[in-house]
């Protein structure tokens, strides 16, 4: 593997009192950061290809903490995208179409700065077979960590898409084992509907799956030595999860004391932890049913989970609690090249400073999914994970937007060039909040 040689680099390390470190060197040697320092303390290997950054930003790639890729994020009702799996899952063109499609997937949240991506739900565990293609070399794509298909109820959320449904605690553990049998990283499960499935308006996040199954899927995996991430939209929903001992919780809801104290006890053995996903609630509040393909009951209650997942975050960094990020990329308008919206989201309205957000979406995000020793900052020993930007983030983190360089594992693209869906842009352009932080 080529060696390479940044120089003239603004380094921004990844740490949550990250500060631009001007004129840098970084040595990036067999896919690994070899070493970081001033042009005249840092030795170069021989042969090194050099990269003049003239000062330009250099930063770990972000890391994408929730993600679906069977979809582009142009809008399509819940059951249109059932119908469309279970046409292209149910033979082998179709299945030969579906890996194309999640790899086209990866390879855009790639050339958009995103490094890691954490899959968290994907039809006939097409996700682990585009993990494997990449790791094997077959073509570029970040590091995925999947979970294959999920583990859904009867009536429950992603049931028909990419989970499979399950009626008993026994059947619960089974279909955890098939995930553990095809090597999936972590186990998805769906405690509470969502939007599109909620049936009474102002009632998102209706608990759908038992506490008993709930635990047994949880108690499974954690025997198996895998993680286990879940779908919860209520406050209800977030303390089944954590009394079934869930590692981390998918969108949120408002928190009370008693759920802080199980997010609490939870992380003693094993890390709890919220997921901010602004990204997929925000489309509901700020455009009319017709563009997200949802009805007035979708709309209202898109607004209530908003709400929810903006206020989940506050309460869990004022309680201490690790918060990381993703997009939920394939919901409506939640493109697979957008993790920069969600950083900026966050920022502006969970009201964090623009270096925690980076952090967050860097170093946060792979202590999380348990990468922190591996991926997340600017330093040696870490896997050379890096991008560079023109523009400083933290005077304005919209400068995520423009990637000039991204880097995977040692792989380099010099020229990323993302395949944009000009319709969505415009539409999130539109209402991509102007307030800032003060």
């Amino acid at each position: 593997m080529a060696a390479f040689v940044f120089t003239h680099a603004t380094v921004l390390d990844g740490t949550e009192g990250m500060e631009p470190q001007s004129n840098m060197t970084v040595v990036v040697n067999d896919g690994r950061i070899e070493a970081v320092g001033t042009a005249a303390t840092t030795v170069c290997p021989a042969g090194a290809r050099e990269v003049d950054l003239g000062g330009a930003y250099l930063m770990p790639g972000l890391i994408n903490a929730h993600v679906h890729l069977c979809g582009t994020g142009k809008p399509m009702s819940a059951g249109g995208a059932g119908d469309l799996i279970d046409k292209v899952t149910g033979n082998p063109l179709g299945m030969w179409y579906l890996r194309r499609m999640l790899r086209k997937s990866a390879q855009q949240q790639l050339v958009s700065g995103v490094t890691t991506v954490r899959s968290v739900g994907d039809p006939a565990f097409a996700d682990v077979d585009v993990r494997d293609a990449i790791n094997a070399g077959k073509y570029p794509g970040p590091r995925l960590v999947t979970s294959g298909t999920g583990v859904t109820v009867p009536g429950g959320h992603g049931a028909g898409l990419f989970a499979k449904v399950v009626s008993t605690p026994e059947e619960a553990r089974e279909a955890v084992r098939a995930c553990f049998a095809r090597k999936c990283d972590l186990v998805k499960l769906f405690i509470t509907g969502g939007v599109f499935d909620a049936e009474v308006e102002g009632e998102p996040g209706v608990l759908r799956m038992s506490p008993e199954i709930a635990r047994a899927t949880c108690e499974e995996a954690h025997k198996l030595g895998m993680s286990t991430a879940a779908h919860i939209e209520s406050t209800e929903g977030v303390r089944v999860g954590l009394e079934a001992g869930v590692d981390t919780i998918e969108h949120g809801g408002p928190l009370d004391d008693e759920i802080i104290a199980l997010f609490k006890k939870n992380g003693a053995g094993r890390t709890s932890s919220l997921t901010c996903t602004i990204s997929p609630a925000l489309p509901f509040v700020e455009l009319p049913p017709e563009k997200t393909k949802s009805t007035h009951v979708q709309q209202v209650n898109g607004r209530i989970v908003f709400e929810g997942i903006v206020d989940a975050a506050k309460q869990a960094l004022a309680a201490g609690i690790s918060v990381g990020l993703g997009t939920d990329s394939s919901c409506p308008y939640i493109t697979q090249y957008d993790m920069w919206r969600e950083v900026v989201y966050f920022e502006r309205l969970v009201r964090v400073s623009p270096a925690f957000a980076l952090h967050t979406a860097t170093l946060g995000n792979a202590r999380i999914l348990g990468l922190g020793d591996e991926t997340g900052s600017i330093e040696p020993g870490k896997a050379a994970d890096l991008i560079v930007m023109d523009a400083n983030p933290l005077e304005n983190l919209e400068a995520l937007r423009q990637v000039r360089l991204v880097m995977a594992r040692g792989q380099l693209n010099d020229h990323p060039q993302v395949k944009h869906l000009s319709e969505l842009d415009a539409e999130l352009d539109g209402f991509l909040p102007k307030a800032k932080v003060s």
